[in-house]
């Protein structure tokens, strides 16, 4: 059997490349830039650094940015950050081509959302709606642009 990468602890971890929509790619491959394991940043920070990567159309590794964020944020922000986090999923999963796991993801994502507090100028109802859109779109068979899975997280300043 072969051996697993682990951290310094003994958890697994996944060092295989990436490509951009995070699928894993063969040992030795060349792959996209990864999000660090032990990425810490603030809040703001965190969602500068997910809207850039949805921006560029990686929303798995905005999901990585925004999972780190729930796991180093306080307890009553878990809802922000793992809704948030499941949206990103939501989007990799219709970039991907898979549609049934899309729904899952923008159900749980809207759902977890909806308990979230409002915080860090995150578009919380805007979101809601962007995920109940996109299921809608996906269940009426409707062909998704790349330039609209490109969801702003934070509403515009005023």
């Amino acid at each position: 059997m072969a051996q697993r990468d682990r951290d310094e602890t003994g958890r697994p971890r996944n060092s295989r490349p990436r490509d951009a929509l995070g699928r894993p790619l063969p040992p030795g491959s060349e792959g996209v830039d990864r999000i660090p394991d032990d990425l810490h940043l603030p809040p703001a920070g965190s969602l500068t650094y997910a809207q850039q990567l949805v921006d560029a159309g990686r929303a798995f590794h905005a999901h990585e940015v925004l999972e780190a964020a729930w796991k180093d944020g306080p307890d009553d922000e878990r809802p922000l950050w793992q809704g948030l986090a499941q949206l990103m999923v939501g989007i990799t999963h219709i970039q991907r081509g898979n549609p049934g796991g899309a729904r899952a993801l923008l159900r749980r994502a809207a759902t977890r959302l909806a308990e979230a507090p409002l915080r860090h100028g995150v578009d919380v109802n805007g979101l809601i709606d962007y995920a109940a859109g996109l299921e809608g779109d996906l269940d009426a068979g409707r062909e998704i642009p790349a330039d609209r899975l490109r969801p702003a997280l934070v509403a515009p300043a005023d």
